[in-house]
């Protein structure tokens, strides 16, 4: 079991401020997962190749799709709030103008 001034340098390493309840809740979790992993640790994985995933890869992008022609500028600025002829026009975020 973890002591109170183990789970105080957790705490801290955390940035957590943790009240006397939490502390005494908290160290009975941590050393409830700190138990598991060494059961785990225990385990004899000679035999199993290293693997990156356990689920089969599938590829997300679709096949099939072309790309086709994009829009012509001016209908693509024809609903924009402000445009300079070429591209649209935002307030500036960042500078003097902000």
């Amino acid at each position: 079991m973890l002591t109170s001034a183990e789970v105080d340098t957790i705490a801290r390493l955390a940035r957590l401020a943790l009240s006397e309840y939490e502390k005494t809740r908290f160290a009975s979790q941590l050393s409830a997962i700190l138990e598991y992993a060494a059961e785990l640790a225990e385990v004899d994985v000679s035999g199993i190749a290293p693997t990156a995933t356990v689920s089969p890869a599938i590829s997300v992008m679709r096949h099939g799709d072309a790309v086709e022609g994009t829009l012509p500028r001016i209908d693509v600025l024809a609903n924009a709030p402000a445009t300079d002829g070429l591209s649209f026009v935002v307030q500036a975020t960042f500078g003097d103008d902000a």
